[in-house]
């Protein structure tokens, strides 16, 4: 048998979103892909945040992005909803207060 080599290890790991929260992340963005109001999406993966980009057309500014920064987890909150400007519209420790303001657009775009 020949010798085993372990993967190398980076000198800094890669923050990412769990397989729950770009679940809940996905979905939305399928609902409002259904009602006509984003067209194309990103995603960022960095040494201190994770990021989701929401696009109305694919060439212009992201309409939204949805932020992962766990350096923020016992201050503000890791989660956050910037929009277009840049602006933070919400920020907190639990994804799903984070996403409630795009959620309550979808509603009345459906209504």
């Amino acid at each position: 048998m020949g010798d085993v080599y372990p993967f190398p290890r980076s000198s800094s790991p890669q923050i990412g979103f769990t397989r729950a929260e770009l679940g809940r992340i996905i979905d939305l963005y399928g609902r409002m892909v259904a009602a006509g109001q984003w067209k194309d999406y990103a995603l960022e993966f960095g040494k201190d945040h994770a990021a989701f980009w929401a696009f109305r057309r694919s060439a212009e500014r992201p309409e939204y992005k949805i932020e992962k920064r766990p350096s923020l987890h016992n201050k503000q909150g890791m989660y956050a909803l910037v929009n277009e400007a840049g602006m933070v519209l919400r920020r907190g420790h639990e994804l799903g207060p984070v996403l409630a303001p795009v959620e309550r657009r979808l509603m009345k775009v459906v209504g």
